[in-house]
């Protein structure tokens, strides 16, 4: 397993929010919808999920302490997720004739919390690994733990607490979606449409009054997260303006003379 603190480039030392920084930085760097490396940005994501999540984090730092040293060896590569479901239903339970139950972390991203939908996942039991499909809650907020009953062949209980990766594009506040967009500064003085795509990749038209400022924030109601009570939050788009390349000497011209009047 590669080393998670030199894939994001930090110290080990580094503090939750200088973690989540490299990630969001070398994330954007190398989105494959940015043109980057696919497998590049899977080893970005696997070492933001090991140093976000307690029990990787711990199984990294200390693995002789998190899985009583034996015959394991640190530089062998392992599943975290799978053991760390065997250990949950395995040695939780030790007698049969109890009902077992298994927790696990799952990562998603934030269009899969936004969209919920079945998802496939690999649960370890005392009977071996199987396959099972559990349903993701639309609206899943990271750090949100969902209880599934009577899951595989053994009818366990599982509880699967959701993580959710940043998105390099996107935050999220409650059940608002908050992006930046880039537009030209003509438009932002004389007003206009533009067009973005929102995490679903549905285009959305936004209105630019004219004499709009850099950051402004233009609200989509309704585009956002759907919610409990069945209402949906809202899109947020701040503006951002983009000086061209070249302007003419007539236009710098006509510019400076509106300037003195």
């Amino acid at each position: 397993m590669q080393n998670p603190y030199q894939t994001l480039g930090i110290e080990r030392d580094a503090n939750p929010d200088e973690i989540k920084r490299a990630y969001r930085k070398l994330a954007s760097q190398h989105h494959p919808d940015k043109g980057g490396d696919k497998s590049k940005f899977q080893e970005i994501q696997s070492a933001y999920e090991t140093l976000t999540d307690p029990n990787k984090k711990a199984a990294f730092e200390n693995p002789f302490q998190a899985f009583g040293g034996g015959g394991f060896r640190p530089d062998a590569p392992f599943d975290f997720e799978t053991i760390f479901n065997v250990f949950g239903t395995r040695f939780q339970h030790p007698h049969a004739q109890r009902k077992q139950q298994a927790r696990m972390s799952l990562w998603i991203t934030m269009r899969d919390s936004v969209e919920g939908g079945r998802k496939a996942i690999s649960l370890g039991t005392n009977t071996g690994t199987h396959a099972v499909n559990i349903e993701i809650p639309v609206g899943i907020n990271d750090g949100d733990s969902v209880h599934y009953g009577n899951i595989g062949i053994n009818n366990l209980d599982l509880i699967v607490t959701f993580r959710i990766h940043p998105d390099p594009k996107w935050q999220r506040q409650d059940s608002n979606l908050i992006t930046e967009h880039t537009v030209s500064i003509w438009e932002l003085i004389i007003g206009g449409e533009t067009i973005i795509r929102d995490i679903m990749g549905n285009n959305l038209s936004v209105t630019i009054t004219p004499n709009t400022q850099p950051g402004t924030m233009v609200r989509l109601r309704g585009r956002g997260i759907p919610t409990k009570s069945g209402t949906n939050g809202d899109v947020l788009v701040k503006l951002q303006g983009r000086i061209p390349d070249s302007i003419s000497p007539e236009l710098l011209e006509l510019i400076r003379q509106n300037q003195t009047k």
